[in-house]
Order: C-alpha cells, then sequence, then structure tokens
C-alpha cells in the first residue's frame, strides 16, 4: 500500500500503463503469429501479407516502450528474411 498520496497516484499511473502494454503486447503476439502460421503453411503469399501487417505493429510497440528498438528490429529482420526463403 502507498504511503504518500503521490505515491498513490503513482500506483494508480502504473496500473493503467500496465493494461495499455499488456493489450498491445497481446496484439503484437497474434501479428507474429498469424505470420509463424502462414509460414508454417508453406503458403508464400499469405505470409508476405502476414508480415506485411506485422511489421508496423513489431514498429509500433517498439516506439510506444512496449519493447525495446532493437528486440522490434531483430524480430522483423528474422521474420524477412524466413518471408524471403519460401519465395
Amino acid at each position: 500500500m502507498a504511503n504518500t498520496p503521490s505515491a498513490a497516484k503513482a500506483a494508480r499511473k502504473i496500473a493503467r500503463r500496465t493494461e495499455i502494454n499488456k493489450s498491445r503486447r497481446s496484439r503484437v503476439r497474434t501479428f507474429l503469429r498469424k505470420v509463424e502460421e502462414a509460414l508454417a503453411s508453406g503458403d508464400q503469399a499469405a505470409a508476405a501479407a502476414a508480415f506485411h501487417e506485422a511489421q508496423p505493429e513489431l514498429a509500433r510497440a517498439a516506439q510506444k516502450g512496449v519493447m525495446h528498438a532493437n528486440t522490434a528490429s531483430r524480430k522483423i529482420s528474422r521474420l524477412h528474411k524466413r518471408v524471403k526463403a519460401l519465395a
């Protein structure tokens, strides 16, 4: 329990931010799962389409601080390499 009014406010802000970050992280995972499923099926067109939808989501997550910028960049790079390998 927070001891001061400012600590109580900080706890409320953290709780709100945590909910937002949780939903953003979940959204990113959903887009990544769609790419993984398309890659597993071997459908190059579907994989490319799913990748092009996932790429801005990853970039947005990095921009909003949900994940580190290098992590998002690494994931985008590795996914792109796998999508290209299907062609």
